[in-house]
């Protein structure tokens, strides 16, 4: 007998039942791996990727240990970082507790009617819900959560910074949780220092510190600095395994690709050249911005914002000072067309950066003589229509579609019009259509500008863990060479 199986797990029948009736049969490495260490009250950070069941890894669990005691009061609080995800956890967690009716769940985000949602928190025990609207709940005291058993942070990644309000809203809970499970795709989408906070919010400090300035002054050292001011920071040597030994015995980590089915992964990048005229123009612009700051000491905001306007140069427009939109030239909206073309009518999900790239791509769009159907991502309807197959083109921004929405059923060609810098969104977004149940080959086409901003960070995304920082070194080294060109 398989040791994979839930039959195997100490869960009560009424829970089995539901599996049962999902079609569950043998668990995914991440459900079999995580599941018995909850069960069994152990704090813990999985590592999975999007697809590989995590929900059933942590909802089986919450479910069973729902409704024992003090039936209306929150045992299980289950955070994730979007209304989208809340929603489909919440509609998971009715699927596991169908023969449980001791669990009673609601359903709390931004954007609902906030005293409806006080109505379901009177007899609910289990709570999804976003940090906002839950910290929203806290201060009014129609969410107490002094009888939690367990907190779940789904896309634990959301919690990474030590300094924000959610954070520092569940280090003043900590102590009264019995115990934390963290599961993230991405849990250090920039650097190790990401962690941190993470593995504080699991063992309160035991592992890497009581606090944040201790674990970066033990682990690393000052990598750009003006004077006493350091702008960040580099691993020392051996850090990186130094950390991984200390979490080891809490982290568990999960690749799609070595258990699930997956499809080819196909990478297609598309040279965007610029004519001479515009490229001279678009050098001209990148070295007014380059000037603008000091080449020797170009921190992380400093390198996402100069970024953030050479991609403005790469899409062909401009904002101005009142975000008023200037075009320049339609080069990559020319390639981008001639893309669509040669897709001949294969659905394809276009991910976008900036507000006039959507302008742009959807009268773009409206030139096809086919008639193409095609929406702009705003929630779940949109979403649904392109499973159905009655779109052709959807428009998302990253940011919008990051978490939470399984696009998979739609089509298998993914265009990034606009790279976004931030390696959690770009690795989500690919994850949209890159997923369990994904039955064609996932071909991600690359729209880069020769020579322009967009290989850097498509260069800075490929050292993965390294992403802000080789985006840093990249802006440093183009801004030393704006400064030399102007002292010559």
């Amino acid at each position: 007998m398989s040791q994979n199986l839930f039959e195997t797990l100490s869960l009560s029948p009424e829970v089995l039942q539901a599996v049962g009736e999902m079609n569950y049969n043998e668990m995914t490495p991440i459900q079999a791996a995580a599941i018995p260490l909850i069960l069994d009250g152990q704090d813990i950070v999985g590592r999975s990727s999007t697809g590989t069941g995590k929900t059933a890894a942590f909802g089986l669990p919450a479910v069973e240990r729902c409704g024992r005691v003090l039936p209306n009061r929150p045992q299980v609080l289950v955070l994730a970082p979007t209304r989208e995800l809340a929603l489909q956890i919440s509609g998971e967690m009715r699927k596991y507790a169908k023969f449980k009716p001791s669990v009673r769940i609601a359903t709390i985000y931004g954007g609902d009617s906030i005293t409806a949602q006080m109505g379901l928190l009177r007899t609910a025990n289990l709570v999804v819900g976003t940090p906002g609207r839950v910290m929203d709940h806290m201060r009014r005291e129609t969410l107490l959560l002094d009888q939690l058993e367990m907190v779940v942070l789904d896309e634990a990644s959301s919690f990474k910074h030590h300094s924000t309000q959610r954070f520092k809203a569940l280090r003043r809970m900590r102590p009264h949780i019995k115990r934390v499970v963290e599961l993230t795709g991405t849990p250090a989408p920039k650097d190790y220092l990401d962690l941190w906070a993470q593995v504080y919010l699991l063992d309160e400090g035991q592992r890497l510190g009581q606090r944040f300035t201790q674990y970066r002054d033990n682990y690393f050292q000052p990598d750009k600095r003006n004077g006493m001011q350091v702008y960040s920071w580099k691993p020392r040597k051996g850090a990186e395994e130094a950390i991984q030994t200390h979490i080891a015995d809490i982290a568990i980590s999960i690749q799609a690709a070595d258990h699930l089915h997956l499809p080819e992964k196909i990478l297609e990048d598309i040279p965007v050249v610029f004519p001479a005229p515009d490229w001279k123009v678009y050098q001209e612009m990148q070295t007014a911005k380059l000037l603008e700051v000091d080449s020797e000491t170009i921190t992380a905001m400093q390198a996402a914002t100069l970024t953030g306007k050479l991609l403005q140069l790469c899409n062909g427009a401009m904002y101005d000072a009142e975000k008023q939109v200037h075009p320049l030239n339609r080069c990559k909206l020319d390639a981008f067309g001639e893309l669509i073309d040669a897709l001949d009518g294969q659905k394809a999900l276009v991910f976008y950066g900036f507000d006039f790239d959507k302008d742009f791509l959807q009268a773009e769009l409206k030139t096809r003589e086919k008639g193409l159907r095609f929406a702009v991502l705003k929630g779940r309807e949109e979403a649904d229509a392109w499973n159905r197959g009655e779109l052709d083109v959807l428009l998302a921004q990253p940011a919008s579609c990051a978490y939470g929405l399984n696009l998979q059923a739609g089509g298998h060609h993914l265009i990034w019009y606009s790279l976004p810098w931030n390696l959690e969104l770009y690795e989500q977004g690919n994850a949209r259509l890159y997923r369990q149940g994904q039955q064609h080959p996932v071909i991600i086409h690359r729209l880069l500008v020769k020579g322009g901003a967009d290989e850097l960070v498509a260069k800075a995304l490929e050292s993965k863990s390294a992403c802000q920082q080789g985006l840093i070194q990249g802006i440093k080294a183009l801004a030393e060479e704006a400064h030399h060109a102007a002292a010559r």
